[in-house]
């Protein structure tokens, strides 16, 4: 589980902000347990990403842009069109 997130709760749904170097297994474990929506700061590449929970397994988003308020809104929007707010 990952401690003292910070969250991006300016809209719904709120993002959890992910920090680089997490590990993927953090990730996995607090997206099972909380089932918040994530924004993973970018490590080894340039852009963001998103995970979310369907309800029965993790979904990530690839290549939400560069730009951290931009991959806020992005993801959002798309979580939104894809129901899972």
């Amino acid at each position: 589980m990952l401690d003292d997130l910070e969250y991006d709760d300016s809209d719904s749904p709120g993002i959890g902000l992910v920090p680089a170097g997490a590990s993927w297994d953090d990730v996995l474990d607090h997206i099972k347990i909380a089932h918040s929506p994530l924004l993973l700061a970018p490590g080894g590449s340039s852009q963001y990403a998103g995970v979310y929970w369907t309800g029965t397994e993790a979904v990530t988003v690839q290549d939400l842009g560069s730009d951290h308020d931009q991959a806020i809104d992005d993801f959002r929007e798309l979580l939104r069109d894809r129901g899972a707010t």
